[in-house]
């Protein structure tokens, strides 16, 4: 879920320099009319690598599953075809397991986005998740402008452990806000005069999610993974001031976030919503957490405060 951050997505962690290019120039790359696409029955392959993007998402997904069940079609079937992909790479950097090496692992990260690329310009992959994707990006105008921030944010976590102010401005680009910014791609359907007013608010929204994910997921990331995302924070002497201090960061993203979501979009302004405020939420637990147990166990929203979340969205539908 980034306007859903794909760090949101995830039950356990997911983050995200720059990589070369790979496959076709964005020269290339056919010029596709949404509205044109739009008429263009789906194969049955095209519909099979859907539903197998919607398998990937199940299996992954919490929060991000309660916001995407109140998007429109065919908003919700392309949103889940772009996040499927944001899994399947973020799980090459981040499955831990030691005996899987840097190497290989980037080899296949390489291999994926030159499938990716290949599949941009095609229109077709073997790799059901990237024909999802693919066709998804074809219909409304996702670029390597955006899909290659998030490549090589993803290859940084297989080499960068630990990030000052500007890498991490770059990582967050990379890992979240553009996917934040696919997702709006897909909300406005090639209107681009509400893309370019409304792309800051997915921006920060994006942003949020991720520093809301980075700080719960502070102990896994270091325990287990061996990085630190947020410059200058030892995790064993992690306190609430400084907790306090990530989190008026948050909580600012947020507020800024909020007054774009309700321009979006019926279709999709509901699911914003929710996911916003899953993540709002999440913020006011962190604060009232300590920061030694942060650095214990995962903060998490219960499933009844979820779902009275999206009651609310569903109410006043998203406003």
């Amino acid at each position: 879920m980034s306007l859903i951050a794909r760090r949101a997505a995830a039950p356990h962690r997911s983050r995200r320099t720059s990589l070369p290019a790979a496959g076709p120039s964005p020269d290339t790359v056919p010029a596709t009319s949404p509205t044109a696409r739009r008429t263009v029955a789906p194969s049955r392959y095209d519909a099979v690598a859907s539903a197998s993007a919607a398998v990937v998402i199940r299996a992954y997904s919490t929060s991000f599953g309660w916001a995407c069940r109140l998007l429109a079609e065919p908003e919700r079937e392309h949103v889940r075809n772009v996040y499927a992909l944001v899994r399947v790479a973020d799980e090459i950097v981040d499955e831990p397991d030691p005996t899987w090496p840097a190497d290989d692992r980037g080899r296949l990260l390489t291999a994926l986005e030159e499938d990716v690329y290949r599949a941009l310009h095609t229109g077709r992959s073997a790799n059901l998740v990237v024909h999802a994707f693919a066709r998804t990006a074809r219909r409304y105008g996702i670029g390597r402008d955006l899909i290659a921030p998030f490549l090589a944010s993803m290859r940084a976590d297989l080499s960068v452990s630990r990030h000052d102010a500007a890498s991490l401005a770059q990582y967050v680009h990379g890992s979240a806000e553009v996917v934040g910014l696919m997702c709006l791609r897909i909300f406005v359907a090639g209107d681009d005069v509400a893309y370019t007013r409304l792309a800051p608010g997915a921006v920060r929204l994006g942003a949020a999610f991720q520093k809301v994910n980075f700080l719960r997921d502070l102990a896994e990331d270091h325990d287990a993974l061996g990085r630190t995302y947020f410059p200058g924070l030892d995790p064993a002497t992690f306190g609430d001031a400084h907790r306090d201090t990530l989190l008026a960061a948050i909580d600012a993203d947020l507020a800024a976030a909020e007054r774009a979501l309700v321009q979006l979009p019926p279709g999709s302004r509901r699911a914003v919503r929710v996911a916003h405020d899953l993540f709002r939420e999440l913020s006011r637990r962190l604060a009232a957490t300590p920061a030694a147990e942060i650095r214990r166990r995962r903060v998490r929203v219960p499933d009844h405060v979820k779902a009275r979340i999206v009651a609310r969205a569903v109410l006043t539908g998203g406003r």
